[in-house]
C-alpha cells in the first residue's frame, strides 16, 4: 500500500474512532435529556448535536487533520455545514418521531450515521483540505534551565 493511502485509510480510522466517541457523547446526552426532562424531541436532538459537535471538531482537528489552519474560520464552515445538517436533521427527525411515531434513538442513530459520513467528507475535503497536517508538533527540548523547574 503506498504512503499516501496508508496515511489516509488511517485518517479516517482515525476520524470515526473520535465520531464514534462523540457519538457517545450525543447518545448519552440525548439518553440523559429524555429520561430526566420533558423536552420535545427536537430540543433533546439539538442539544445532544451541538455536545457532539464541540467534541468532535475539536478533537478531529488537532488529532485527526492535524490542522494549523485559522481556527475561526474553520469553525465557521462548519457552521455553515451545520446550518443545513442541523434543521434538516431537526425538522425531519421530529417528523419521524411526532407524526410517524418512529423510535427516539433509531431516529438520532440515524441522523448520527448521516452526520458522521457527511461531515468526514466535508471536514477532509472543504473546511481542513488545504492545511492538512500543517500542524507542527514542537516537542520540548531540555535546557539547561530545566533541572531548576
Amino acid at each position: 500500500m503506498k504512503t499516501s493511502s496508508r496515511k489516509e485509510l488511517l485518517r479516517t480510522i482515525k476520524y470515526f474512532t473520535f465520531t464514534t466517541s462523540a457519538g457517545v457523547v450525543e447518545m448519552s446526552s440525548f439518553t440523559l435529556l429524555t429520561q430526566f426532562s420533558n423536552f420535545p424531541y427536537w430540543s433533546r436532538y439539538l442539544i445532544a448535536l451541538v455536545l457532539s459537535v464541540i467534541w468532535n471538531f475539536s478533537l478531529n482537528r488537532r488529532f485527526t487533520f492535524k490542522s494549523n489552519n485559522n481556527i475561526p474560520i474553520a469553525m465557521l464552515k462548519v457552521v455553515f455545514y451545520y446550518s443545513i445538517f442541523t434543521p434538516i436533521s431537526t425538522i425531519g427527525g421530529n417528523y419521524l418521531v411526532t407524526v410517524l411515531h418512529w423510535n427516539d434513538y433509531l431516529v438520532t442513530i440515524i441522523n448520527l450515521l448521516c452526520n458522521g459520513i457527511t461531515e468526514y467528507l466535508y471536514q477532509r475535503f472543504f473546511v481542513f483540505g488545504a492545511t492538512l497536517d500543517s500542524r507542527e508538533i514542537i516537542r520540548h527540548k531540555p535546557t539547561d534551565l530545566d533541572h531548576l523547574l
